[in-house]
């Protein structure tokens, strides 16, 4: 058998990882928000960190 890099599996992991990063910065912009009364703010900083951070690990999964 040949191993394909691209099955529906290895996509779902990559949109999953994506996801978690962004929930993860979410919770962490609130919390940061949250300390310094600006909620939105955090929030919206913390989902600009998850995304760049799903993208690097997106990036990295490609090359290995």
């Amino acid at each position: 058998m040949t191993e394909n890099n691209n099955t529906p599996q290895n996509k779902k992991s990559t949109r999953d990882s994506m996801g978690t990063w962004i929930v993860i910065g979410v919770i962490i912009g609130a919390a940061m928000g949250g300390v310094f009364d600006s909620v939105a703010i955090g929030v919206a900083v913390g989902i600009a960190l998850g995304v760049a951070m799903g993208a690097l690990v997106q990036q990295q999964r490609k090359q290995e």
